[in-house]
């Protein structure tokens, strides 16, 4: 937790290696919640992904519930964007490699 002396750096680790749920609510959290993700790809070009709740609930599977949705073409692209593009510092892309 960030006032506990977790970083940003160390939830990221977190929620991206061991699928750290906790971790991944308090990265929405400093960032202003489902929402603001969602407006952040929007902003990248991505119109199709979107996160409405927050976890463990974002992971129910509804029939033709369009919430906390991508398909795996925009997926890709939004991490390529993120990979390849001038979004993110060298340091923050080789980061984001690494924990992949």
């Amino acid at each position: 937790h960030l006032t506990d002396g977790m970083t940003v750096r160390e939830l990221c680790s977190a929620a991206i290696t061991m699928s750290d749920n906790t971790a991944a609510n308090l990265l929405l959290t400093t960032i202003g919640g489902p929402k603001e993700l969602t407006a952040f790809l929007h902003n990248m070009g991505d119109h199709v992904t979107r996160l409405d709740r927050w976890e463990p609930e974002l992971n129910e599977a509804i029939p033709n519930d369009e919430r906390d949705t991508t398909m795996p073409a925009a997926m890709a692209t939004t991490l390529r964007k993120l990979l390849t593009g001038e979004l993110l510092t060298l340091a923050s892309r080789q980061q984001l490699i690494d924990w992949m």
